[in-house]
């Protein structure tokens, strides 16, 4: 009998390219680039407790090399949120995921990674 792929295992080599390219843009030294991958891994990945999870630990470690405090602990008390609320559907829909949002606030999602998420989400991958 098919059974269709998960959405986590369709959408995860999506939100590892965006960590990738963070990654790489850390090693450049480029902080602000690094963290917007970070947001984008996270408007895609918040739909799966265990890349939501992931990509706020990411965003907790960007926030230690960069000694900032307000991002630090503002992560801490979204990986809480994101390990308890996800599975229920309690995530505002295209929230970037950092301190300088509110963790309830909905956010328009740009094209390219509302396309992803589609993708994602159907049967046809």
């Amino acid at each position: 009998m098919f059974e269709p792929m998960s959405f986590t295992r369709k959408i995860r080599p999506y939100v590892e390219a965006e960590l990738v390219l963070a990654r790489n843009k850390q090693f450049q030294h480029n902080e602000a680039d690094a963290f917007a991958h970070l947001e984008n891994a996270h408007v895609l990945g918040q739909a799966s407790t265990r890349l939501h999870v992931k990509v706020h630990i990411m965003m907790l470690l960007w926030a230690v090399r960069q000694r900032d405090l307000g991002e630090f602990w503002g992560q801490l008390f979204r990986i809480i949120g994101a390990a308890t609320k996800t599975v229920f559907g309690l995530v505002p829909h295209g929230n970037t995921g950092g301190a300088n949002v509110s963790p309830f606030k909905a956010m328009p999602i740009n094209s390219k990674l509302e396309r992803v998420i589609e993708k994602a989400r159907s049967y046809e991958n």
